[in-house]
């Protein structure tokens, strides 16, 4: 709770996405419990009373008495445990606390992420309408998609444990499951399941069950891994994977793959080792010696199927646009359908493995992959600060859910010396000037139309513009690569 309020900083906070501030002056105001509800669906949050904000973003008190505190607070309480307000009271005494400033009275409500099987958190006794998440500085309705989604994620077996009853085997490619067998043979030799037949083998990995009909069916995750696209979009019309590749800034993409080019099984399977062998080929990997031999398997190689199995069994496949992978000369982008189960905060934490497909996390364990639950992006953090490159970007998107990873293959910036500082506040201030020199009185600029003229990366625009909406000078709407801004 510290992090999010220390009362010796009450004058340079200011409302973000995690921060929310109320007048109160006349009892508990509704909207607390609309950011309660998105706070919990989102990363959680504090929640201020007894402030308002004030044209240039600053904070001031709003005349709360100390004497009214305890009438505040049964209120509050009695409506947290009232079923037909809030259906989850995520918080204890611990987490309400309440100051004095400047004479006026404020209560602070910390409101912690919801666990996923406690989503959605909701108010009203409305499952559709009463359910919000918030971006940036405001609360906002779930869609019925968002709401779908959520449901889906609060179950322990997962949608690809299923069985597809009105499928039989034949919808599996039969050259993918023996290259599949293949692989778990070299990995582990000699394993109990080696001589199996195949339809017995598949049972035991959790690409079959057997029916009422007492016939082999797939399950989810066996027509997802080994099926052909046109079997698996039945199931998930959402469906598609999507690999792009731009080496060349004069040709639109120098390489594509795609599940519906009907030139390949269109399968998970297929798609992870196509995909790993191009980024692989166009990386400029990094290699070690040892006893005067090349070992091409390194820390990077490594990281990267590790990300590339994580995107594979963490997508919801329900959700529109599908598996986009991108990959240009210094950079990667591996986006996924759904957002992050633990949270971005746990999942850079490491520790925890709360996979969205449990049943395909299973089949990449055992060929190798993904073994080491719960560590594969700290094991990414670790490795790219080893090679000196910039920090990974991790980002989600709503509407629909996407998860964004970005890999770096520049070389971060040296370490500037204490001299440097005040340079660079200045060079700083005079980017705010351009931007807002260029910007015309209420037109709406995406980041990406500002690049040339201040001759700077994306991800350094996007900065810059987020920096200027915190001080107030521009606002925006939208979120992540839809974002727009303008001039206040």
């Amino acid at each position: 709770m510290e992090e999010l309020f220390d009362l010796k900083n009450f004058d340079l906070y200011k409302e973000d996405n995690r921060r929310e501030v109320k007048k109160a002056k006349n009892g508990l105001p509704l909207s607390l419990w609309e950011t309660y509800s998105a706070m919990a669906n989102t990363y959680g949050g504090v929640i201020i009373l007894g402030i308002k904000e004030q044209a240039n973003r600053n904070w001031k008190t709003t005349g709360l008495k100390v004497s009214d505190r305890e009438k505040l607070l049964d209120d509050f309480w009695n409506q947290m445990h009232n079923l037909q307000k809030v259906n989850v009271n995520l918080l204890d005494e611990n987490d309400v606390k309440t100051y004095v400033v400047n004479e006026d009275l404020i209560i602070l409500i910390y409101v912690p992420m919801a666990k996923r099987e406690q989503k959605p958190v909701y108010i009203n006794n409305d499952l559709f309408n009463g359910i919000f998440k918030r971006t940036h500085t405001g609360d906002y309705h779930c869609t019925k998609e968002q709401v779908k989604e959520m449901l889906r994620d609060q179950v322990e077996e997962t949608m690809d444990m299923a069985m597809v009853e009105e499928m039989d085997l034949s919808v599996l490619n039969l050259e993918t499951i023996h290259s599949y067998r293949n692989r778990h043979r070299v990995f582990r030799m000699g394993h109990p399941w080696e001589n199996l037949d195949d339809e017995n083998y598949l049972l035991k990995i959790g690409a079959v069950k057997k029916g009422k009909d007492r016939q082999f069916h797939p399950t989810v995750a066996g027509l997802l891994m080994f099926g052909e696209e046109y079997a698996i979009v039945d199931y998930y019309p959402e469906y598609f994977l999507d690999y792009r590749e731009m080496l060349d800034p004069m040709i639109r993409w120098t390489d594509r793959l795609q599940s519906t080019s009907g030139e390949w099984t269109g399968n998970l399977f297929d798609f992870y080792f196509r995909v790993y062998n191009k980024i692989i080929r166009n990386v400029k990997m990094p290699f070690q010696m040892i006893g005067g031999n090349r070992i091409d398997d390194t820390p990077v190689h490594r990281a990267l199927r590790e990300v590339l199995a994580n995107c594979l069994v963490n997508a919801d496949f329900y959700i529109p646009r599908g598996i986009v992978i991108k990959q240009d000369m210094n950079c990667l982008t591996i986006e996924n359908p759904g957002t992050i189960r633990v949270g971005k905060k746990q999942m850079k934490r490491g520790g925890k493995s709360d996979p969205r497909n449990k049943g395909l996390m299973k089949m990449f364990n055992l060929i190798g992959i993904g073994e080491r639950a719960g560590s594969g992006v700290p094991e990414l953090l670790s490795v790219w600060e080893n090679e000196g490159w910039e920090e990974p970007l991790i980002e989600e998107e709503n509407l629909p859910s996407r998860t964004i990873l970005t890999l770096s293959f520049e070389k971060k910036m040296p370490k500037k010396s204490a001299e440097m500082p005040k340079k660079s506040a200045e060079k700083t201030k005079k980017k705010y000037e351009k931007i807002l020199t260029l910007m015309e009185p209420k037109e709406w600029y995406k980041a990406s139309e500002l690049i040339k003229d201040l001759d700077i990366k994306e991800r350094r625009t996007r900065e810059l513009l987020n920096e200027l909406v915190e001080k107030g000078m521009l606002e925006e709407k939208g979120v992540t690569k839809g974002k727009r801004y303008r001039k206040k």
